[in-house]
This record gives C-alpha cells, structure tokens and sequence, in this order.
C-alpha cells in the first residue's frame, strides 16, 4: 500500500507576477508568495538516498516560479490552481497543497496578508 502521509514542503516562493482582476496589476506586477506541500511516499527514497526515488525540490520550485512568473491571470484561485496541476505532472507525486499570498494586493484597509489554498489530488 502506498503511503503518502510524506510531505516535501517548499514555503515562501517570491516571484514577481502579473495578476489580478486590475489592469494596472496586469500591467505594472507585484510580489506573490507560494506555498506548495507535496504529498508523496518517500519511504523508498529514505532506503535508496537516490533523488530519482523522489521530487528534485529544486526543480519543483524553479517550475513553480515559472508558471507564476510567465503567466497572467484574474483570480489567486486559478494561480493556485496553475500550481497544482504542474506538481501534480510529477509522477510521484499523489497530492499537493498551494497557497499563494498576494501581500501587496489593493484592498482598501490595513492587512497583513491575503492568500489562497487548495488541495489536489491525483
């Protein structure tokens, strides 16, 4: 049975993007934050110590970074949602958490943050 209570957890992934449903979000950018929690079996790559028994967490956040920087979007939703189908493209992978923070986003009061989460699965 394959376990997948193993997490690879990556947290606070700055990237400069261009979304949101203001044009001049879409036009000038702003910072965004990604979380992503990978669920996997990770029991093999704790016996073997070989990275092809596992999710490269590097590569993973360099292509995380790229489709929030490369694409433009409306709504976190859809970023988030982005997110989860190119983790879930990794074969290993079972499940994945995504939040995106858009700390700088142009709400009209005082924040500390604002951000989305969504799980997916295989």
């Amino acid at each position: 049975m394959r376990s997948t209570a193993d997490t690879i957890r990556i947290s606070g992934i700055e990237v400069f993007g261009h979304h949101g449903v203001h044009e001049a979000e879409k036009e000038h950018g702003q910072r965004f934050l990604v979380d992503v929690e990978v669920s996997l079996d990770l029991s093999r790559a704790g016996a073997t110590d070989q990275l092809p028994d596992t999710v490269d967490y590097g590569h993973l956040a360099t292509a995380v970074h790229r489709v929030v920087a490369g694409e433009r979007w409306d709504l976190l939703e859809r970023v988030a949602d982005r997110v989860a189908e190119v983790v879930l493209a990794y074969p290993l992978v079972a499940g994945v958490d995504v939040t995106v923070h858009k700390p700088d986003a142009p709400i009209g009061v005082p924040f500390a943050d604002v951000a989305v989460t969504i799980h997916r699965n295989r």
